[in-house]
């Protein structure tokens, strides 16, 4: 006799939501990464502006010069601004994608182990028939014997 499990479908929902869940805490995760090496980036070129603004003030540049540079530095802090804020969203979604993740896991954990418990009691019980058929073949062949 086969085992079979009423209730499959929901243990392979359950899996498939898992594998979805993180799918999306991988997406989450990529998005935060590309957010982090952005913000990087503007850091760099902030680093590199304010050092270029350092030489030009050395070098006696002329003020509209400087000016541009300096404009281009706050424009450059707002960007960073953005970005820390867009880093920190992101890095709420990553969070919330775990969580969620952790839910499925848990969730679908729960599912595998009552299949567990089922396919146990099931193999139980087919255990025990089959030692009942053989008590009674042996009882059978006992009392043919004894006659």
């Amino acid at each position: 006799m086969r085992f079979h499990y009423a209730f499959q479908n929901i243990v392979n929902l359950k899996g498939n939501e898992k594998a979805q869940a993180e799918w999306l805490l991988s997406n989450a995760i990529v998005k935060l990464q590309e957010e982090e090496k952005s913000l990087h980036e503007y850091e760099n070129i902030r680093m590199n502006m304010t050092d270029q603004l350092q030489l030009e003030v050395e070098n006696a540049a002329s003020v509209a010069k400087i000016r541009e540079i300096q404009t281009y530095i706050e424009h450059l802090d707002q960007c960073i601004i953005n970005k820390l804020l867009d880093v920190r969203k992101a890095n709420v979604v990553v969070r919330k994608s775990q969580s969620h993740l952790t839910d499925k896991m848990v969730d679908e954990k729960v599912w595998v182990k009552s299949r567990e418990k089922a396919k146990d009691k099931f193999q139980f019980e087919c255990n025990l028939r089959e030692q009942n058929e053989l008590d009674e073949i042996a009882t059978v062949r006992f009392a043919m014997n004894v006659r």
